[in-house]
């Protein structure tokens, strides 16, 4: 599965989402919209409308999508509808829009609402979904049965009925059911609710499964298995053509995208400028954990965040910064690949004329294919003092041989290597490079121009121990640590490696060939 870092947002889908709806901020991943399907949609919008809510480009899209009818068969699109939108959104308004258009339009239907608890879902049904009712002009066609355990709106033309349920395994069990919502998914650990709703609908040719969600911890096993299969959906459905009976949204800010931009915000939050404003946000964003931030307002998965390591000087990091700042002629390159390979970077590093150390992420890719190539245009383009890789231990050790057969040889003599060969970095080459970097970040001897996925490495950064020292450690860094990485093995070669570097001109001068 491609993840959310090489996957892009495909230009025909967000041309779409702007021409039907006016949506300028389309899901990550989002099920398009067939135009030459009818669609139930605008009948949910009109809904919406008499509660006090009228939808947002984003509500409409999903409406839209989600109530389509198969011309072939008369009945819903899509059986299972997943939605994955941070929070103060308008999700809520959207389900109950959702529901009420259910029992409103159709005869003898049980729909079933969950949350969190049974608790929650009736704290929920009761204070936000009858009272929005009650305040609406929709309000005196249902009457409300209240008896604990037997709770329920009763559309009163067509007898249909909206309740709530327990996450239990008897959830959904007695007669049919035409729609289950669960709300809150985050909060399910397992898939016992899925499994209580989904023998109940056997029966029912147009049942819809809804589930929704702001993003999770790593303890909601349910949300998140749910949300990696339907990415996998929505990106095999534009390789290949094939539309599911699954429609999936899912509004996401990729990791390496800075949570304090604006234009981090515009990207995931569809409500941005409607109900919600910048401002707010921003109030969020000085208030909440950076953790909790991220999972409600970014829709990231919070994950157990271990204690900082103390070897990596993050505050000194964000002291160093200089946006200005620049490469000068003189530069050495380093490659290094992430533990799973997923991920090659290339980092540099340039002495700059007031002395200090310019720290730069020149390029990131997935995979390892295209390094090779791409190092050996900036080598003919920069004539560096050294690219370096390390290999002991390293995956990038692997690439020393089709370096090699590039033209970027190991030079015989390695006490007099020549500019712009390959330095092989071994065990205790790595350990002093990355006591280096250290130091030269906490006295300010470093620069950089605080580049979102280089920052967001050094955060992320953990280490391990050799001997009494300490490298990066790839497989235990809470990110892929192979930008900062880059750049560490880079400052060595251009301050340890550098000063032995001859150029071809002084070796023939040496031998009097000039």
């Amino acid at each position: 599965m491609t993840t959310s870092e090489t996957w892009q947002i495909p230009t025909e889908f967000a041309g779409q989402c702007r021409e039907l709806y006016g949506l300028e901020c389309p899901p990550m991943w989002g099920t398009p919209r067939r135009p030459e399907f009818p669609s139930l949609g605008p009948k949910a919008w009109k809904v919406m409308e008499r509660l006090g809510y009228p939808p947002m480009p984003w509500q409409k899209y999903v409406l839209d999508v989600a109530l389509e009818i198969d011309p072939a068969t008369g009945v819903f699109a899509h059986r299972e509808v997943g939605l994955s939108v941070p929070r103060q959104q308008g999700k809520t308004q959207q389900i109950l829009g959702l529901m009420v258009h259910r029992i409103a339009a159709w005869t003898r239907q049980r729909v079933v609402y969950a949350a969190q608890t049974r608790g929650m879902a009736r704290e929920r049904w009761e204070d936000e979904f009858l009272q929005t009712l009650d305040e609406s002009s929709l309000s005196r066609k249902y009457r409300v049965r209240k008896t604990n355990g037997h709770e329920a709106l009763i559309w009163s033309k067509t007898r249909s009925k909206l309740g709530i349920t327990a996450n239990t395994e008897k959830a959904g069990h007695g007669p049919p059911l035409d729609l289950g919502v669960i709300d809150e998914a985050f909060a399910h650990e397992d898939d016992r609710l899925e499994q209580a709703f989904s023998p109940a609908m056997l029966t029912r040719d147009m049942a819809q499964l809804w589930w929704a969600s702001a993003g999770g911890t790593e303890k909601s096993v349910w949300l998140n298995k749910k949300r990696a299969a339907g990415r996998e959906l929505i990106e095999r459905m534009w390789e290949t053509g094939e539309r599911p009976r699954v429609a999936y949204f899912e509004w996401f800010a990729p990791d390496e995208l800075p949570r304090d931009s604006s234009a981090t915000w515009r990207l995931c939050l569809p409500a941005l400028g409607f109900t919600v404003s910048e401002d707010t946000i921003r109030a969020e964003l000085e208030k909440l954990d950076p953790a909790e931030f991220d999972r409600a307002y970014l829709n990231r998965t919070r994950k157990a965040t271990p204690p900082q390591d103390p070897n990596i000087p993050v505050k000194a990091w964000k002291d160093i910064v200089d946006p200005a700042s620049a490469s000068t002629d003189d530069v050495a390159f380093a490659i290094d690949v992430s533990h799973d390979r997923a991920w090659t970077s290339i980092g540099l590093a340039s002495r700059r004329e007031d002395g200090r150390v310019h720290l730069e992420l020149v390029d990131r890719r997935a995979g390892t294919d295209w390094v090779v190539p791409a190092i050996v245009k900036l080598r003919e383009l920069w004539n560096p003092i050294a690219v370096a890789v390390a290999s002991t231990g390293s995956p990038a050790g692997s690439l020393i041989d089709d370096l090699v057969a590039a033209g970027i040889e190991v030079p015989e003599d390695k006490e007099h290597p020549l500019r712009g060969c390959l330095a092989v970095m071994r065990t205790n080459d790595v350990v002093e490079a990355c006591g280096q970097v250290a130091d030269a970040v906490r006295q300010a001897t470093a620069v950089h121009r605080d580049q979102a996925e280089l920052t967001g490495a050094v955060n992320g950064a953990q280490t391990r121990p050799v001997g009494d020292a300490w490298v990066l450690d790839r497989r235990r860094s809470l990110t892929d640590v192979s930008p900062f990485y880059t750049v560490t093995l880079a400052r060595w070669a251009l301050l340890v490696w550098g000063p032995l570097v001859e150029d071809d001109y002084t070796i023939a001068e040496s031998f009097g060939l000039a």
